[in-house]
């Protein structure tokens, strides 16, 4: 059984199929042997196995077996004996063939339980839940996998603290399916390793590039469409100065004292897999954050999100109604805002990342040291100095 499914989910199907039971053979056994209802109550154990455990099917099928055979034996005097061997053999037939039913369903559930539960285990090693907190920086958002019952698909993100300052990235796998997956997962292997060990984020991009065409170069030995990712790599050393470099992904936003703006800084380089289609190499670009800033990251699958009047979903405008919400509300409303405005109906995977400072890791000025509050104190301590310093070396002279 499903660990979801309470223990007793089947008791009130249960006891409603008995109480149809009775009442069915109730009537059948005052109106006569001209009208037999009650043969058609063999559906009752067999809707008992589809939704309830194995006892209260057990239940229905006794409680079944034991009306059919009262009124095949009692209520029908002018059935033949042969008649009424075939009426309760019948309905034996029926009762086991329900338990069976539920027998077999109950295994695939458990079966389909624990596979479930070894999938959602690896799709969580995959991609970390949400919000993420690394360093002085906590991400909230949300993923959407288009796949039903997926909890990954084609977007990837991640947060690693290293000794090169706290990187982050977001990407989106070109294409669908374990395909997109698969090519994901070894872009997000390299990113998590090459994070701590390159100086750049073009040398973390580099990496990553190669980690891909490696992948590439299997699925085209094997048959299988090569793949490429947009990504999104972002760095903060000090807090105060940090970089940017995009690989084709799309524009990020800058919540500033209440106002989005659309930044496209790093832009220019290639999709990862792309990157030997051109000569110009991948540049990060610098930038400074503001104590305050808020940073919106997101696939194409939230801002190519169509409605159902087929227009694009505006992202921009509506965070500009919504930079007085906590970034863990503000994720909440625009999954919810998303959802109204497609219908429930995303057509591909839509991830949001909302990127802040934690109020812990707010700045502390250096404090200067103090001056001395007289001048001419300033200028008499330097003799005193001096004349201590004669003493010493005269000490040791003698």
């Amino acid at each position: 059984m499903p660990a979801n499914r309470p223990p007793d989910s089947g008791r009130l199907t249960a006891a409603l199929l008995i109480a149809a039971i009775v009442a069915v053979v109730i009537l059948d056994a005052t109106t006569g042997p001209e009208l037999h209802i009650s043969s058609f109550m063999g559906v009752a154990p067999l809707f008992a196995a589809l939704r309830c455990p194995y006892r209260p099917t057990l239940v229905v099928a006794v409680v079944y077996v034991v009306c059919l055979t009262y009124v095949d034996l009692l209520t029908v005097p002018d059935w033949a004996p042969a008649s009424r061997v075939v009426g309760v053999f019948g309905a034996f037939l029926v009762a086991v063939f329900s338990l069976v039913l539920c027998r077999t369903r109950l295994e695939r559930e458990a079966l389909h339980a624990r596979t479930s539960l070894v999938a959602d285990t690896v799709q969580r090693a995959m991609l970390r839940e949400l919000p993420l907190r690394a360093g002085p920086v906590e991400a909230f958002g949300f993923y959407v996998s288009a796949q039903e019952g997926a909890r990954v698909g084609g977007d990837i993100y991640e947060a690693v603290e290293t000794p090169h300052g706290l990187r982050l990235m977001i990407g989106d796998v070109q294409g669908k399916g374990m395909p997109a997956i698969e090519a994901g997962l070894e872009v997000l292997a390299s990113f998590r390793e090459a994070a701590y060990y390159q100086d750049s984020l073009e040398s973390v991009a580099e990496r990553m590039e190669q980690a891909l065409t490696r992948y590439n170069t299997r699925s085209a030995e094997q048959g299988t469409d090569e793949r490429f990712v947009t990504a999104l790599l972002v760095e903060v050393r000090d807090m105060r100065e940090g970089r940017v470099l995009s690989c084709g992904h799309i524009p990020y936003y800058l919540v500033r004292d209440g106002r989005v703006s659309e930044r496209s800084d790093g832009e220019g380089g290639l999709p990862l897999g792309l990157g030997t289609l051109s000569a110009e190499p991948r540049l990060s670009a610098r930038v400074r954050p503001a104590a305050d800033d808020w940073v919106v990251l997101c696939t194409d699958g939230v801002t190519e999100a169509r409605g159902t009047d087929g227009e694009f979903y505006p992202l921009c405008d509506r965070l500009a109604g919504w930079t007085d919400l906590e970034p863990a509300e503000l994720a909440r409303t625009l999954r919810a805002d998303l959802e109204r405005f497609t219908g429930g109906e995303l057509k591909d995977d839509a991830t949001a990342l909302i990127i802040r400072r934690t109020p812990a890791a707010e700045p502390v000025e250096p404090v200067e040291p103090a001056a001395p509050a007289d001048a001419a104190d300033a200028v008499s301590a330097q003799p005193v100095a001096d004349l201590r310093a004669d003493r010493s070396a005269t000490r040791r002279t003698s």
